[in-house]
């Protein structure tokens, strides 16, 4: 029992190490760019989280300190000069995406350290995570990532119902002609094409409903701790906010006054939190029956198409009007995709045709090479 006490405390002492080792290498690194940044505001938002980051340092060095270990001065190493060299020849800004990374990291491994999450280290490294990401999104930068986000909202719906019409076609179709290939009735098509067109019709669902239902369960419960910690650290959130504010250009005093005046409201406050820290939209966050549904019937439409013919024809012209229908099919949602990705809609649509119908072609011909063999 005694060591296994041994390792255990041997095993954090490396840990706490590690952590101290990090955290006096953000500061050190914080603090230069506040020297080299040329804006007064945002160098004292770096100035801040470096703070926040020698903080932390404290508190590993305390716990390492009570445990007998002794710690030495921290050196930058040579990520951190290549990065400090950046920022200076090339302003802050463009190592934001570098740093943003490193919080994000900062925050996973912080999650699975228990005395780093009791006293709030890990959502506070989620917070720094989120300014070097809203400093990143400035000018038109910023404008082009909003109307993004506002043209995405709006057609997100329709576009999924493509990419679902897509995937119901390409498949159904592919396996048809490749049944076809082997030479079978009427009968035997319809029922392959039904099949497959329900087969896949309700994996999607299903998949898409364990998808969303699992993404909304994620994004409440990170709601859920947002309202704990308004609820128990109101002031921690305010000071996180202000955090966030001040990297989108407001002064500090103004920050600071917004943040208060949003914390003190309760219902406010949470739906502001949870937008700002935690990039959710907390009357967003999607149904996953109507997901579901949607890439239901999504995927049956597409998968209709190749079928269709042969409610009415028999094998051999059925699988001709089959294949125009499904090539003209194709052009459409080659051409719909590519209208929502920017691209040129006659090259989307042309590759489209060229990818299913090769598809198509290869699973007729394997149909053909097996139907002769088993004959």
């Amino acid at each position: 029992m005694a060591e296994e006490n041994e390792e255990a405390r041997s095993g954090n002492a490396l840990r706490w190490l590690r952590n101290l080792r990090d955290e006096r290498r953000a500061a050190a690194v914080y603090e230069a760019l506040a020297q080299a940044e040329k804006d007064a505001e945002r160098a004292s938002l770096f100035r801040d989280l470096a703070a926040v980051e020698t903080r932390h340092a404290e508190v590993w060095e305390g716990k390492l300190r009570d445990a007998g270990v002794k710690t030495a001065a921290v050196r930058p190493g040579v990520r951190d000069r290549l990065l400090l060299l950046l920022a200076r020849r090339f302003g802050t800004a463009g190592v934001l995406p570098i740093l943003e990374a490193a919080e994000r990291n900062a925050d996973g491994s912080y999650a699975d350290q228990a005395d780093a999450r009791a006293v709030g280290m890990d959502r506070e490294e989620k917070v720094h995570a989120r300014v070097f990401e809203t400093l990143g999104a400035s000018g038109s930068a910023a404008i082009a990532r909003q109307e993004t986000w506002h043209r995405s909202s709006r057609g997100g719906s329709l576009r999924a119902a493509v990419f679902g019409m897509n995937d119901g076609l390409v498949s159904n179709f592919s396996l048809i002609m490749g049944v076809a290939g082997a030479g079978p009735g009427r009968g035997v098509l319809l029922l392959t094409g039904a099949a497959g067109m329900l087969a896949g019709a309700f994996s999607m669902a299903a998949g898409e409903y364990v998808s969303v239902r699992s993404q909304r369960e994620l994004y409440e419960h990170e709601i859920r701790k947002e309202e704990e910690e308004l609820r128990n650290s109101p002031e921690e959130e305010a000071r996180e906010l202000e955090l966030i504010y001040r990297a989108k250009g407001i002064p500090r005093e103004q920050a600071a006054a917004l943040s208060r005046a949003i914390v003190e409201s309760p219902h406010s406050a949470l739906d502001t939190l949870a937008r700002e820290e935690l990039g959710l939209d907390p009357g967003d966050l999607g149904s996953p029956w109507a997901a579901a549904s949607s890439s239901f019937f999504a995927f049956v439409a597409g998968a209709f198409i190749p079928l269709a013919p042969f409610l009415i024809l028999e094998a051999g012209p059925g699988v001709a009007v089959s294949a125009s229908l499904s090539a003209a099919a194709l052009l459409a949602v080659g051409g719909l995709l590519a209208f929502f990705t920017g691209r040129s809609v006659l090259y989307g649509a042309l590759r489209m045709a060229a990818i299913g119908g090769t598809v198509a072609l290869v699973t007729h011909l394997l149909g053909r090479l097996i139907g002769v063999s088993l004959g």
